[in-house]
């Protein structure tokens, strides 16, 4: 087998996602596995979940990871690259456990993971490897031998990530009205997380201020701002702002928020918005609703003219790169010197998360990890 194809010594790939309700009757108890052990009452649920009930109950989450499972199974195929692709949800159908159960069945004995989060902090990496190690656990008391499990690194700055963003600011900022086009601003827009859990994200050694979580997304804005820059002529002012927060209002969060953004942009005479929902891999209902809803919404009330790039989604230029990851990921664990692939001033993230890395708030075990008990 050509080194390029070899992906030894794993058998297999598990795109491992959020999961998302797919009719009414689903969101409710989708609520209630995200919010399990906090308990909120079920009527607070059902006020939370009206965000999903506007699209008739339905998060377009798990069908994007259907296209996302089509697109690497076609890519593989193209390139010869032999590994059978699985999926698995923390919080819906597929569910992950029965998902390892199935790879467990099917002999699987070494799986790569990749999560639908491109970022670190604990809610992007993790808690994901926590769910592993949780599913890995239910699969021992079941008297089961499962797979050992390595998480792709982060894909952040890898071009196949950056550069379907880039064309998607392009194709957003030439779908402005002419006269607002070169001066509008771009707003990079990310999920708000607790400022403690950003501080923490990353390894220890980069712990501070936003830790790796503000700074990988500082990262590829400046990447895409300067590609923007290069390929129009024009220097749009840039800005990262947050969406999506919840939480007790006591506990700070990171700001400012889309919605307060718009406001100080308009008020400072900026003609037009672009938001780029980096943060998201997918349109999945937080950039639905709190950008396409609620964001716009604003910008509506405020009379400034806004725009709402596409995520990367099931582009090929993804798939492309998730190959390149794992191929990348094969090699290191066979002894090759390998040059992975990545953009802008940070270079690539770390093959295993070390101890310390996005720390819970209460210690739980984790997989794929160097304080793993699954190794």
């Amino acid at each position: 087998m050509p080194d390029a194809l070899d992906v030894t010594p794993y058998d297999a790939l598990l795109l491992l996602s959020f999961g998302g309700p797919e009719g009414p009757d689903d969101v409710v108890p989708f609520l209630e596995n995200v919010t399990r052990g906090r308990g909120i009452p079920k009527e607070r649920l059902k006020e939370v979940g009206q965000h999903y009930f506007l699209f008739g109950g339905v998060s377009p989450i798990n069908e994007q990871n259907r296209e996302l499972l089509d697109a690497l199974r076609k890519d593989f195929a193209d390139h010869g690259l032999d590994l059978p692709v699985y999926w698995g949800n923390r919080n819906w159908q597929p569910y992950l456990t029965d998902t390892l159960r199935e790879m467990t069945a099917d002999g699987r004995r070494r799986v790569l993971v990749l999560a639908t989060s491109a970022y670190a902090s604990y809610s992007g990496c993790r808690q994901y490897r926590e769910n592993l190690a949780d599913a890995l656990a239910t699969l021992e008391a079941e008297g089961l031998t499962p797979p050992e499990v390595d998480k792709l690194r982060h894909y952040f700055n890898h071009p196949g990530f950056v550069e379907p963003m880039v064309d998607g600011v392009l194709r957003s900022l030439a779908d402005l009205p002419d006269e607002v086009r070169d001066g509008a601003h771009i707003a990079f827009t990310t999920h708000s997380i607790p400022l403690a859990a950003a501080d923490t994200s990353g390894p220890v050694e980069g712990h501070g201020d936003g830790g790796a979580y503000v700074a990988q997304h500082l990262d590829v804005a400046q990447l895409i701002a300067d590609a923007v820059r290069e390929r129009t002529g024009v220097d749009h002012p840039w800005q990262l702002v947050y969406q999506s927060r919840s939480g007790a209002p006591r506990i700070p969060w990171l700001e400012p928020d889309i919605c307060d953004h718009l406001e100080e942009r308009h008020a400072a005479g900026v003609p037009a918005v672009v938001m780029a929902p980096i943060g998201f891999v997918s349109d999945h209902m937080e950039v639905l609703y709190d950008l396409d809803t609620e964001a716009t919404a604003k910008a509506a009330e405020l009379g400034l003219p806004v725009r709402r790039s596409a995520t990367v989604g099931a582009d090929p230029r993804f798939a492309a790169a998730v190959r390149d990851l794992v191929v990348e990921r094969s090699g290191t664990e066979r002894g090759r010197e390998i040059t992975p692939c990545a953009l802008g001033a940070l270079g690539a993230s770390h093959n295993v998360c070390p101890v310390g890395c996005c720390p819970a708030r209460a210690p739980r075990p984790a997989a794929a990890g160097a304080d793993s008990p699954y190794a």
